[in-house]
């Protein structure tokens, strides 16, 4: 019988992910299926029981269901536990085990595909959902100068600052307060931009001369959020495309046992990179 494998989230209707791992699965010789499952809203837990029923074995998470992923989890691993979010689920014996490897993912395609090196240089994550929490520990670790958390509730900035004290030094500030502030990376990790609808709520100031901006979200045109980055100043753009591949490429090993080939499969998604 072939394993099932799929993505869950709401909207899911544009996710490429099937296509990366069905690419995946052909590269090492898996026999597998991976599928879109579309959840209601209200009915994520409904969702993945009636997968888990059906003989699903794994799934990877998108939005808005990664915290509801990491409640539902039996155990999680240390870094899901560190992010309060999962974005992949393994069934084992019956149980769900919750992972996150958004912050590998995005560590990876910014210091091997993008060849960033975030030692000493100033970064700001916008947002302080779930998409922001699964990469905030890897980007501490990096040991930037300083990293900044930027949110409409400032109160959930500051929790996640706080968390991050003892590894780098951290801020949090909300969006009116980055006016005269700049960086030298910008992360979008909110879903502003998402319906395409101007203006972005962040001061067009926040890019240094050289300053990198990378949208966690992708697609095949730029995004809202990379076409106003670029107008801001902003030297380089990046899209989540290889990030979306590279952290694929960790749920696919945590899954079946074998990584595979990121690089040929980026290549496939998109052969040209803005």
């Amino acid at each position: 019988m072939t394993d099932r494998y799929a993505v869950i989230g709401n909207p899911v209707a544009h996710s490429k992910s099937p296509a990366i791992h069905s690419a995946f699965a052909q590269s090492t010789r898996q026999a597998m299926e991976y599928t879109r499952i579309e959840a209601p809203r209200d009915g994520f837990a409904d969702a993945v029981a009636n997968f888990a029923a059906a003989g699903g074995r794994g799934l990877n998470v998108t939005l808005p269901f990664k915290l509801e992923a990491f409640a539902l989890a039996d155990a999680t691993t240390t870094r899901a536990a560190a992010a309060g979010a999962c974005n992949t689920l393994k069934r084992e014996a019956g149980r769900w085990h919750g992972d996150n490897t958004d912050g590998a993912g995005l560590m990876r395609d910014l210091t091997v595909n993008l060849g960033v090196a975030l030692a000493g240089r100033d970064v700001l994550v916008l947002g302080a959902g779930g998409a922001a929490r699964g990469v905030l520990l890897p980007l501490a670790e990096a040991r930037p100068r300083m990293l900044v958390i930027a949110n409409r509730t400032t109160a959930k900035a500051f929790a996640l600052a706080r968390n991050l004290a003892p590894l780098v030094q951290c801020d949090a500030a909300g969006v009116d307060e980055l006016a005269g502030r700049d960086f030298d990376v910008v992360i979008n990790a909110t879903s502003a931009g998402l319906a395409n609808a101007a203006p972005l709520p962040w001061p067009a100031t926040l890019f240094r001369r050289d300053a990198l901006a990378y949208d966690m979200v992708y697609g095949d045109e730029p995004t809202l959020f990379l076409r106003w980055a670029r107008a801001a100043g902003a030297a380089r753009c990046a899209d989540g495309l290889g990030m979306l591949v590279e952290q694929a490429a960790e749920s696919f090993a945590w899954w079946r046992g074998v990584r595979p080939d990121t690089a040929a499969t980026f290549e496939r998604m998109r052969p040209r990179r803005g």
